[in-house]
């Protein structure tokens, strides 16, 4: 099930937190409500993580990863790493990245096997993406964007891209990724997809002015609707259909 939650009177839930199959990292000093939506969809399955990042709260924004691993800008103190590394578990690898283009979560998009990355991030960036998230690394662009982690959101499910996407980059991109894609927004029409979904393999998290139908397609290409639930809504379909056929 996909969550509406706002953080500060902020929609952009993508950008103060960061959301995996194993851990969830929120930023500090958010209304305590904003946890509490976090912690009441996951602290049961994975830790939720407070803290900041190279002394922000963007933690989405500036940091990437998965259930292998967490990558963390250079600028990152010392104090933040041990106590995200404390906090994780110990299978998660956790590592500070010397990349020219710090705000990772902008520049990389990954699931648990694949990372797209923007076009001029260093090789050796590249190894350690790969190395440490065990991904296979692409670089791409999403509808013309270099920054791929700003206008895409994907898990291992599915995954949802840039409204503007054509066609055949939704095709390349899906092929690459092995898993479906949809063009669409959030936030009742934003584009920014990275910034205003967090997702998973079993829950997401968006802005609180996520539309219905939004929301739907969201669910729907993350697959995070229960079977019961898509049987209504096929049920629904179905009386809508006889409703205008007779």
């Amino acid at each position: 099930m996909a969550t509406r939650c706002q953080f500060e009177n902020s929609n952009d839930v993508g950008v103060f937190a960061k959301l995996t199959n194993a851990y969830c990292i929120v930023a500090l000093g958010g209304a305590e409500n904003f946890y509490s939506v976090f912690e009441s969809e996951l602290a049961d399955h994975i830790p939720v993580i407070k803290t900041s990042v190279s002394g922000t709260r963007l933690v989405g924004r500036v940091t990437v990863g998965n259930k292998n691993g967490l990558l963390l800008p250079n600028s990152c103190s010392d104090q933040e790493l041990m106590h995200i590394r404390n906090s994780l578990p110990d299978e998660v690898v956790v590592q500070r990245i010397d990349e020219r283009l710090s705000a990772l979560g902008n520049c990389i998009a990954c699931n648990d096997y694949v990372a797209l990355i923007h076009p001029d991030v260093d090789k050796e960036t590249e190894e350690i993406v790969a190395d440490v998230l065990g991904v296979e690394v692409f670089r791409q662009t999403v509808a013309g964007n270099v920054l791929v982690g700003s206008y895409c959101t994907f898990t291992n499910q599915g995954g949802l891209v840039h409204p503007k996407t054509s066609i055949e980059d939704l095709d390349e991109l899906s092929s690459l990724l092995q898993i479906p894609l949809v063009a669409g927004t959030v936030n009742r029409g934003s584009d920014v997809i990275g910034a205003g979904l967090v997702a998973n393999d079993w829950t997401a998290f968006c802005g609180l002015d996520t539309t219905s139908t939004e929301l739907s397609v969201i669910e729907g290409v993350l697959k995070l609707r229960d079977a019961n639930a898509s049987n209504v809504v096929k049920d629904m379909r179905a009386s809508l259909i006889d409703a205008m056929t007779s």
